[in-house]
């Protein structure tokens, strides 16, 4: 997938995922119907979150954005629909190919990119290892609303 196709349909998928959670708030917390959409739209939205961070970043690299846009960009995943209007203004900086699968690398964080993008199977199982590791570990700690207080 080119890095434009990539972060589109992480940024979309987000923000669907922002609705299966905030429909499952309203079930629970409004009609007192049910808890079950907040398990599933908050467990699939918490994936899905943890996974356009990721892309976020190595579209970042790969695209040369600056730290406060990519900063931006993680930003966005935190305002429930925001990563649709971030993905459109960046839209234009996102090339049709991936940078780094052919050209030289410069830096520590260019040369991850690099390795991940010339080795897409194996990036994407450490990537998806590392996803459900850390998935796992927050359902572990529980949800957000019980660290407070």
């Amino acid at each position: 997938m080119t890095p434009r196709r990539t972060f589109r349909t992480l940024a979309l998928a987000e923000a669907v995922t922002w609705t299966l959670l905030l429909a499952g708030m309203v079930l629970k917390y409004v009609l007192d119907v049910t808890e079950l959409g907040v398990r599933i739209g908050g467990g699939l939205h918490g994936f899905v979150f943890l996974a356009y961070c990721v892309t976020t970043v190595l579209v970042g690299v790969d695209a040369r954005w600056s730290l406060g846009r990519v900063a931006l960009g993680l930003a966005a995943a935190f305002v429930p629909y925001a990563t649709v209007p971030f993905e459109r203004h960046v839209d234009g900086t996102l090339a049709p190919r991936w940078r780094l699968r052919t050209q030289p690398w410069h830096g520590r964080v260019e040369r991850v990119a690099a390795a991940a993008l010339r080795a897409p199977v194996v990036a994407g199982v450490v990537v998806l290892v590392g996803l459900v590791l850390v998935f796992g570990g927050l359902l572990a700690v529980g949800p957000p609303t019980q660290w407070v207080g």
